[in-house]
């Protein structure tokens, strides 16, 4: 695409540290975005999350994944596997943490974007469409931040905990920035997702690349879950079920054998892609997918996203919760979610929800579909006091995942033996999606419902001369409450350039390595 792409958006000064603002825009040099076309093309290609960024890191904390040392290729999600005091390091050297420049990057060009909007006077239905995509656009990056370097949402500390830096306006501004209030950013991601709603509301939908109407529903209806404002959730939820959505049947797919082993001792695995952006259980997706591979597991992302495919595999504790719920019904997920790595001589599974050659994967980390919007119902059911639609909801979803012959309904449950079966459900459903880590995150403050749990991972290493593994040690991540590393820090290139205006996050431990085996 052409795209006047050759425009300097300018310096973002405050993420590279090296000149005179907090958060220097793509701006001046707009000036040759001048029609309605040349500002899609910018946030199509400066707005959007182009489809090789991904943000693997954040699977890698929960208890979803293990280590799987099959090589000696270096991953540096190891820092945040083990939960190192400041995980954006390598060689005992600092490096830039990507993910905030990226989300501040994207921010600063839908703020321009925004602006410039004001002076186009032609077709007003499609600039209200491109204004929606930009405030849906900036509230998801702002939810994902808040959630990354802030504490989870509680209503009662909400206006005093740190959140992240703010800045809607397009314009250089030459002050240092400080943090706004966890309270501050919601009511930013809140007041954008009302107005894209508003903006995009009967407007044509483009693809499932951009946003429409029914992803900004979706948005709402996992935000006001974190909020606690379970009656919004459910509308928002409701709202999204009136679309073009159907759920997978996993019935409707072939369960074929893992093909005869080839010249190199590898199998083909299972060629069926659950997740992929042309079904229509999918509402919106922009990024990679850090667990899309080709049929012989081997992963297509590109960068250290692929490290995620390569390097980590599924918890003992997740593959097991397919199996919790065994007088329902066998659990079809396991087959499609995952395959058995013939290069692991643990034999153990992986995680691969979508088998392609293409990059044009569903994101594991910004992906909106439907069977999340009917696990949000479900709680927001659940948290209602509604318990047997809340267990309608599920048996919705759980249909279409249990093999036929064999389903049968749940028994209707309540309180918090209904709540903890739709958390299970949410892992079951979304693992691999990039929310497991931010779950554990919301339900360790859930005022009526706390959960929180100890998470320890194994650590291993490669010797590439002798071609073996050696157990390293374990490290423990204790319950939320009794430790910070919950959040990450700050970049520390963020703070100098700031002159410490902008203040971090309590200090992580250094983690020290313990022997369980």
């Amino acid at each position: 695409m052409e795209m006047k792409q050759y425009i300097i958006l300018g310096i973002l000064v405050f993420l590279l540290g090296s000149c005179d603002s907090f958060l220097k825009e793509y701006s001046q040099d707009l000036a040759y975005a001048e029609t309605f076309s040349d500002l899609e093309e910018v946030l199509i290609g400066n707005g959007y999350l182009n489809r090789s960024t991904g943000f693997s890191w954040v699977h890698t904390m929960d208890d979803d994944l293990e280590e799987a040392v099959v090589s000696s290729s270096y991953t540096e999600y190891e820092n945040f596997f083990i939960w190192v005091s400041y995980p954006c390091t390598r060689n005992n050297k600092v490096y830039k943490d990507e993910t905030w420049v990226t989300m501040y990057k994207n921010i600063s060009a839908i703020n321009v974007v925004l602006s410039k909007l004001k002076d186009i006077t032609d077709l007003p239905e499609e600039v209200e469409r491109l204004r929606g995509e930009c405030h849906f656009l900036r509230a998801f990056y702002y939810y994902f931040l808040v959630n990354t370097y802030a504490k989870p949402y509680v209503k009662e500390s909400a206006s005093t905990d740190l959140g992240v830096p703010v800045k809607t306006t397009e314009y250089i501004e030459d002050i240092y920035f400080k943090r706004n209030t966890v309270e501050e950013t919601y009511s930013l991601i809140m007041s954008d997702l009302e107005i894209a709603s508003r903006l995009l509301k009967d407007k044509k939908h483009q693809s499932v690349f951009q946003a429409d109407y029914y992803a900004v529903q979706a948005l709402l209806s996992r935000v006001y879950l974190y909020r606690g404002e379970y009656e919004a959730a459910l509308q928002a939820a409701d709202s999204v079920l009136q679309g073009n959505y159907t759920l997978l049947d996993y019935n409707e797919f072939p369960q074929v054998e893992a093909s005869p082993a080839n010249m190199y001792g590898m199998h083909d695995i299972v060629p069926v892609s659950v997740l992929d952006p042309s079904f229509e259980e999918t509402i919106f997706t922009q990024g990679t997918g850090a667990f899309a591979g080709n049929k012989h597991g081997y992963g297509i992302a590109n960068g250290s996203v692929l490290s995620v495919v390569n390097r980590f595999r599924a918890s003992e504790e997740l593959v097991q919760m397919y199996y919790k719920e065994q007088g329902g019904g066998t659990d079809l997920r396991p087959t499609f979610f995952m395959y058995i790595n013939q290069r692991d001589p643990a034999n153990k599974r992986y995680i691969q929800k979508q088998v392609t050659t293409s990059l044009t994967t569903a994101s594991s980390e910004f992906l909106l579909r439907l069977s999340e919007v009917l696990l949000n119902k479900a709680e927001a059911l659940a948290m209602l006091d509604r318990d047997e639609e809340a267990m309608e909801v599920l048996e919705e979803l759980r249909i279409k995942r249990i093999v036929a012959t064999e389903y049968k309904p749940l028994d209707v449950r309540s309180g918090g033996k209904l709540v903890e079966l739709i958390r299970d459900e949410r892992r079951r459903e979304l693992c691999g999606e990039g929310q497991r880590w931010f779950d554990l995150r919301r339900y360790a403050v859930h005022p009526k419902y706390p959960f929180s749990k100890e998470i320890v991972h194994d650590h291993y290493f490669y010797d590439n001369s002798t071609r073996k593994v050696t157990y390293v040690g374990s490290y423990r991540l204790n319950k939320y409450g009794e430790e910070p590393a919950y959040v990450i820090p700050i970049p520390q290139h963020v703070i100098e350039f700031n002159k410490g205006n902008i203040e971090d996050n309590e200090t992580r431990p250094n983690r020290e390595a313990f022997v369980r085996f």
